[in-house]
């Protein structure tokens, strides 16, 4: 028995070094990864309009390769569904319906791809199949602001003229 369990320890070892190194190998080159952009055009299909500024798609990478992902729209910021005050849920509720308008043939073009900073899901300009950057067009329209990556400011202050909603 006692030679078993040498060898059984011994067939383990490999397995676990290896799948540290492997662990340490991907953190280690997570910084660059993360830097990376893809110009695109990648051509997309959408499934879902979660919300203004959030999309889920369906993107063809490849020949005969589809993956799905939520795509956040670069450079905007539209109100929360979720929001702090009715204001804000309305106007929440009036950018997903006018995105979901804008697509109304489903397909779309991801350009300046890159990641974002919550896991699964990447930022890029989306542009309709008519050519309409919806970034643009949700700030146009009043129904998004622009968005550099600093800390949003409240939609319902804004829209109540600095006094926090209900």
């Amino acid at each position: 028995m006692m030679p078993r369990r040498t060898a059984a320890r011994t067939s383990r070892s490999p397995t676990i070094a290896a799948v540290l190194t492997a662990v340490l190998l991907s953190v280690s080159s997570a910084p660059v990864a993360a830097r990376e952009r893809l110009p695109g055009p990648v051509l997309a299909d959408v499934v879902k309009v979660r919300d203004g500024d959030t999309l889920e798609v369906r993107a063809r990478i490849w020949l005969g390769q589809v993956i799905g992902t939520k795509v956040r729209l670069a450079g905007v910021d539209t109100p929360e569904l979720r929001g702090r005050c009715r204001r804000e849920r309305h106007m929440a509720e009036a950018a997903r319906e006018f995105v979901a308008r804008k697509i109304n043939d489903r397909q779309v073009t991801l350009r300046d791809i890159r990641y974002g900073k919550y896991a699964g899901r990447v930022v890029a300009r989306v542009i309709t199949a008519r050519g309409v950057d919806l970034g643009e067009a949700l700030i146009a329209a009043g129904l998004g602001r622009r968005y550099r990556g600093r800390r949003r400011g409240s939609w319902c202050e804004q829209a109540l003229g600095g006094a926090p909603g209900p």
